[in-house]
């Protein structure tokens, strides 16, 4: 039995240094990156935690962020991991992040794991401290986040989130992988919720696997990705029967981005 930590990237390689460093404390039996469209990825030799790197291709459509997700599950399965860790590469591993995430898996499995989350300020120059993060935990308050050592089980699959979350190789058999029809931002980590929830399975939040999000300037709502969230908002609609990133669409929808038509929404003009 052993662990893996999959993480997917492009283009952010200081945040995936930094993660890397984040990791040595509590190290992963493997790490596996997903380098989409980022040669860099493969050239790069770490210390102490050397990343097994997959690289996929950029779809014609945007970032394959399901496609990648999938390929990293598989190398994790091929290197026999039996728990996987999906850490986003924006996210520093807390203190006992794996182990925790381990420890819950195989104890209670049939369950997909969420860790909670901090957003970080900006980085000072000397970048974060690693030593001290635990001192700067506030996690994000839309989600629940009990303290560490304590679970709580949720029967609310919308607030599951791809940031940090852990499962077992035989409960992602279960729930079948991410949707690949979702190309771009938005959209994926919504549907394999709903995948998980029909197939079975419990969601728990873990506090004991705590994850620092790095700080990165963000667009709120992301208008920059307008064209994906409409065209994955229509893929996860006829899969599920209801309109996904409603909150984002309205948004958008109130700045003249998109717009209901008679077939759902749309980008205008």
């Amino acid at each position: 039995m052993s662990t893996a930590v999959v993480t997917i990237v492009h283009g952010r390689s200081p945040h995936l240094r930094r993660q890397h460093d984040s990791l040595l404390a509590d190290p992963p039996d493997h790490w596996v990156v997903v380098a989409m469209d980022d040669p860099s990825v493969a050239r790069w030799r770490p210390d102490g935690l050397v990343p097994d790197v997959v690289e996929v291709d950029r779809d014609p459509l945007g970032l394959p962020l399901a496609a990648a997700r999938n390929a990293g599950a598989r190398r994790a399965r091929a290197l026999g991991a039996d728990v996987l860790v999906h850490l986003d590469v924006d996210c520093l591993a807390g203190d006992g992040l794996v182990t925790a995430y381990a420890d819950a898996v195989r104890s209670r499995p049939g369950r997909v794991w969420c860790g909670p989350v901090t957003y970080l300020p900006p980085a000072p120059p000397a970048g974060y401290d690693l030593a001290r993060l635990a001192a700067a935990d506030a996690p994000h308050p839309a989600r629940p986040a009990p303290a560490p050592g304590e679970q709580e089980d949720s029967e609310d699959w919308d607030l599951f989130w791809s940031l940090s979350f852990a499962l077992g190789a035989d409960d992602l058999d279960a729930l079948g992988g991410f949707c690949e029809d979702y190309v771009g931002y938005g959209g994926e980590d919504t549907d394999a919720a709903q995948l998980a929830r029909r197939a079975g399975l419990g969601l728990t939040w873990l506090g004991g696997a705590r994850a620092y999000h790095q700080h990165h300037p963000v667009s709120s709502p992301p208008v920059e990705h307008v064209a994906d969230i409409v065209r994955n908002a229509h893929v996860f609609h006829r899969r599920w029967g209801w309109w996904p990133m409603a909150g984002w669409l309205e948004q958008l929808g109130e700045r003249g981005l998109v717009r209901l038509g008679p077939d759902g929404w749309e980008v205008a003009g």
